[in-house]
């Protein structure tokens, strides 16, 4: 498990797939995804399967959130496109639970990861892709260290029109140099 203040992060289980399934089949959950098309338990099931055969950084995990009575998963958090030559991985992140958006739970899930990622992993660039059309990611982003690198123009169509997509990343000196202004999570 890896501890932030509010929430944890752990392996994905096959008993998690129901409710992936139902967030990726709501359109307002969708909309700051790269997916566009409502998804079968069948095909969760298959993801699941694939996923399981990943190399260990690049499996997502499991955002819960602390209860009084235990854990209740939020989302998914994780790194992908690792190129380890490069010390560089892509992070995506997404919180199904539309009942705590706008808390302040997925920045703190990425700011857990982006510890795991720069003293784990020992990662130098950690960047991702932010749809124009997503400002309340933007902002969480930003407000934990990603800095605007630049701009593909017009790269996605959504809902009859094409948006730019954003990539955003933070390096390790920056994260180093600002630290103590982000939230630290534990490993346990």
């Amino acid at each position: 498990m890896i501890y932030g203040q509010r929430i944890r992060l752990r392996g994905i289980e096959r008993s998690d797939l129901p409710c992936f399934q139902a967030w990726l089949n709501d359109p307002e959950v969708r909309e700051g995804l790269s997916t566009y098309l409502p998804l079968s338990m069948a095909e969760e099931e298959q993801w699941f399967e694939r996923m399981l055969r990943m190399d260990p950084e690049e499996k997502p995990l499991a955002i819960e959130l602390k209860e009084e009575n235990g854990w209740r998963l939020i989302g998914d958090v994780g790194f992908f496109n690792l190129e380890w030559a490069n010390r560089s991985a892509e992070l995506g992140i997404f919180i199904g639970d539309k009942s705590v958006w706008n808390k302040g739970y997925g920045s703190e899930s990425v700011q857990v990861l982006l510890k795991h990622g720069f003293e784990t992993l020992n990662l130098h660039r950690i960047y991702l892709r932010v749809y124009s059309t997503n400002p309340r990611a933007i902002r969480s982003y930003e407000k934990v260290g990603f800095v605007l690198e630049g701009t593909l123009r017009e790269a996605v169509y959504r809902h009859g029109r094409y948006a730019d997509v954003h990539i955003m990343s933070v390096l390790r000196s920056q994260w180093n140099a600002a630290e103590g202004t982000y939230a630290s999570g534990t490993s346990a």
